[in-house]
């Protein structure tokens, strides 16, 4: 493969995913790109198979249909453990921090760096690296050595996107990062997201929320019903083709070649 069409070559892809839980369709026919340097808004109603797809790609449920290519080549990710070890990260809602750890601590959590395999924890070498991951994202944290109860929300968000950092993944998962948070803290975690863009990786941002959606994104995908039922361009399309496509209301037809034996998801509801 030359550099060029390693470049075009998506970091990500998913093809006609379809996921069941018993009579549900959560997904059906579900298709999916995501390049490096690029933030991939995933949206919809509640319901519409947004946190399943996400699992999907986080290792955590297996689909019942489809393929995923990781710079095109096909892989199945049979675990959450699998996906990391292809570079794949997630940061869901509740963070899974601990309050009474540093921050270097949870940076570390589970991956722990020691002098030698056996050996003591090599803690200058944590500290240094924390500092290095939190300096490259421009987070506002005021010291490593700080328990993370003593931080803020969007500190509280740093921190858990600082960790998926130590294992350099190619592709980092968010969902609903900006949550509950205020202004100032969203608009903190936002340029988080920015900044992993200009680090190269690809993004998934899951989000209710349009404004922050429409700063940060390249591109907005949105699902309903499990189903595709747009692709917009995030600097020029309107609020209203956005939320006609969410609510089904109009739609516009991505320029893919692969479509749903199960018919056309990109209809008019």
């Amino acid at each position: 493969m030359s550099a060029t069409e390693s470049e075009l070559t998506p970091l990500l892809t998913m093809r006609q995913i379809t996921k069941r839980f018993g009579a549900v369709e959560a997904l059906v026919g579900v298709d999916l790109d995501v390049h490096a340097h690029e933030v991939v808004a995933l949206v919809g109603d509640n319901g519409a198979g947004k946190s399943t797809l996400a699992k999907v790609v986080s290792g955590v449920v297996q689909p019942d249909a489809g393929f995923i290519e990781l710079g095109g080549e096909q892989v199945t990710i049979p675990s959450a453990g699998a996906a990391h070890a292809m570079g794949i990260a997630t940061v869901f809602q509740d963070l899974a921090l601990c309050e009474n750890l540093s921050v270097t601590a949870n940076i570390f959590l589970g991956r722990e760096l020691r002098v030698r395999p056996g050996g003591p924890l090599d803690e200058d070498r944590m500290i240094l690296t924390a500092r290095s991951i939190l300096h490259d994202l421009t987070a506002g944290i005021p010291s490593v050595a700080v328990p993370v109860r003593e931080l803020s929300a969007g500190q509280r968000q740093a921190v858990a996107i600082a960790r998926t950092l130590t294992s350099r993944p190619r592709i980092v998962v968010l969902d609903e990062p900006t949550a509950a948070l205020s202004v100032v803290q969203t608009a903190e975690v936002l340029m988080l997201i920015e900044r992993l863009r200009e680090m190269g990786l690809g993004v998934i941002l899951i989000s209710h929320n349009m404004t922050d959606v429409r700063a940060v994104s390249d591109r907005v995908e949105v699902l309903r019903h499990g189903r595709n039922n747009g692709s917009f361009d995030a600097a020029s399309a309107t609020p209203e083709s956005i939320l006609g496509a969410i609510t089904g209301v109009s739609v516009r037809r991505p320029n893919r070649s692969t479509r749903s034996p199960l018919g056309d998801p990109y209809q008019m509801t």
